[in-house]
């Protein structure tokens, strides 16, 4: 399935997007509890639709532009974008990659010193690794890793939210019954939205298999709700426990906790570090992606065994990060990066990016 065309086409970019946003985006619950669920569940709940509205969008019009431009990787396809601006959004990708893997790290540490008792350091060091041996198998692997691994993840959270549903559903309609609609929904969500988004342009090595206009707006428009929906399934999941949950540092460990299985809660862990894995994997690998082309415009090829190196040292640097802590990470880094990624990379694709499609130039073939 992987391998055929129409996967290849029309979901592999969707769950590439997915496979690395998860791990910044919602793993462990607590950016849902920061971007939505503290404003209440209902609040969060409809910013979460501006969110998935917002990546259909901007997915969409970055996959087109990528394809009729030729620009798969994130260097290229800024300097399409924003001309001679386009090291504004080198700055910010490599800040937000940075602080991406230090999210990790942390989220990392918290996780396996909840579940097994290990060193808070220990935990960072041993997601980092598993993160540069990946990175180290090259873009074949990465794109089938990322594949599977969003379907092992589907399945997670499907059974979390089957089995919280069964079991904690007057809670669920209890806290929606009596939650209010408050004001700043239509801001989370685009914040939100625009943090995870603003890393597209970094994973365009997945949109190589696309070949019309149709199949690239359609991809984007799937995107949005592949990226989401097991991130609607965990805030469901979360909204049983509310507001209790939005305390915790990990929510996920607590709401799977709750369930009282330790087998369950083995295999959610064990599937919460694969992801982590897996969306630092996806942040270098689009790093080494625009140095290889870098080399390639010199006519000189990018030395294989770089890569890891290259991955290392990120890697060291975020873990230093990641000793400041999973919650102050995510409630201070990514709430900058949001309106930063709005500015450098959101408003230009609706703008110029929509502009570029229409000129003769850009729309080659359509």
């Amino acid at each position: 399935m992987f391998s055929s065309p129409l996967f290849r086409r029309y979901f592999l970019p969707g769950f590439v997007f997915q496979s690395v946003l998860i791990g910044g985006g919602y793993g462990t619950g607590r950016e849902l509890v920061e971007f939505f669920l503290s404003t209440g569940p209902l609040t969060g709940l409809l910013g979460m639709l501006v969110s998935t509205l917002t990546w259909c969008l901007v997915c969409g019009v970055t996959f087109e532009l990528a394809r009729s431009a030729q620009t798969y990787d994130y260097r290229s396809f800024s300097k399409f974008l924003l001309g001679r601006a386009w090291v504004l959004y080198e700055l910010y990708y490599l800040f937000a990659l940075v602080l991406t893997l230090a999210v990790l790290g942390a989220a990392a540490g918290s996780i396996l010193t909840e579940t097994f008792r290990l060193p808070y350091f220990l935990g960072v060091v041993i997601v980092m690794a598993a993160v540069a041996a990946l990175v180290f198998k090259g873009s074949a692997a990465i794109e089938r890793y990322l594949s599977l691994w969003s379907f092992v993840l589907y399945g997670i959270y499907v059974v979390l939210f089957c089995w919280t549903f069964s079991r904690f559903h007057s809670d669920i309609w209890s806290a929606l019954a009596s939650s209010e609609l408050n004001s700043g929904w239509f801001s989370a969500g685009l914040r939100y939205a625009c943090y995870n988004v603003a890393v597209v342009p970094a994973l365009l090595f997945s949109v190589r298999h696309i070949e019309t206009r149709r199949e690239a707006l359609t991809a984007g428009i799937l995107a949005g709700p592949i990226g989401i929906i097991p991130g609607v399934l965990f805030a469901f999941a979360m909204i049983a426990h509310y507001p209790l949950v939005v305390e915790q540092t990990v929510p996920a460990n607590f709401v799977v906790g709750a369930l009282d299985s330790n087998t369950f809660r083995l295999v959610f862990q064990i599937g919460l570090v694969g992801t982590l894995v897996e969306t630092g994997g996806g942040f270098i690998h689009s790093f080494n992606e625009r140095l290889s082309r870098s080399y390639a415009e010199r006519g000189r090829t990018m030395p294989q065994k770089l890569r890891p190196v290259i991955g290392v040292v990120m890697l060291l640097v975020a873990t230093a990060i990641a000793q400041l802590g999973l919650v102050e990470l995510v409630a201070q880094g990514y709430g900058m990066l949001s309106w930063v990624a709005l500015c450098v990379y959101v408003i230009p694709v609706v703008t110029l990016g929509l502009w570029k499609l229409v000129l003769p130039t850009a729309a080659r073939n359509p």
